[in-house]
C-alpha cells in the first residue's frame, strides 16, 4: 500500500513540470509571432477535428434515437405494448393460479404430516 502511494507521487512529481510549463506564456519557443501563430493554428485544428467527430458522433445517436422512436418507441408501437401487456397478464394470472394449487397441496401435505405424526397411519402413505 504504502510502496504504491510513493510510486504515485513520485509519478506526479515526474509529471507536474511538464504539466506546468504546457501553457508557459514565458516559453521561450513562444516568443515569436510565428510560433504563436503556428500554435494557434493547431489548436483550432485540434479544436475543429474533435468537433467534426463530436458532431458525427451526436448524429449517430440522433439516428438511432430516430429509429427506435419510429419503429418501437412509445409513440410508434402501442399494439405492441397492448400485446405485451396481455402477455404480462396472462403470466401473472398463470402465476396466481400456479401458486394457489401450490398453496392448496402444501396444505394437504401438512395436514396429513400432522395427522401421522398423530397416530393416523393411513395418512402417512401419501
Amino acid at each position: 500500500m504504502r510502496a504504491g502511494l510513493y510510486l504515485c507521487a513520485a509519478l506526479a512529481a515526474a509529471l507536474f513540470p511538464a504539466m506546468a510549463a504546457a501553457d508557459d506564456p514565458g516559453d521561450p519557443a513562444m516568443r515569436s509571432a510565428d510560433a504563436r501563430a503556428r500554435d494557434r493554428e493547431t489548436i483550432r485544428r485540434l479544436n475543429r477535428a474533435e468537433l467534426a467527430r463530436v458532431q458525427a458522433r451526436d448524429a449517430g445517436y440522433a439516428a438511432g434515437w430516430r429509429a427506435w422512436r419510429e419503429g418501437r418507441g412509445p409513440a410508434g408501437d402501442e399494439a405492441g405494448y397492448s400485446r405485451r401487456s396481455a402477455d404480462h397478464a396472462r403470466a401473472r394470472a398463470a402465476y396466481e393460479r400456479d401458486r394457489a394449487a401450490y398453496e392448496r397441496d402444501l396444505t394437504r401435505w401438512r395436514r396429513a404430516v400432522a395427522a401421522c405424526r398423530a397416530g393416523n397411519y393411513d395418512a402417512c402413505e401419501g
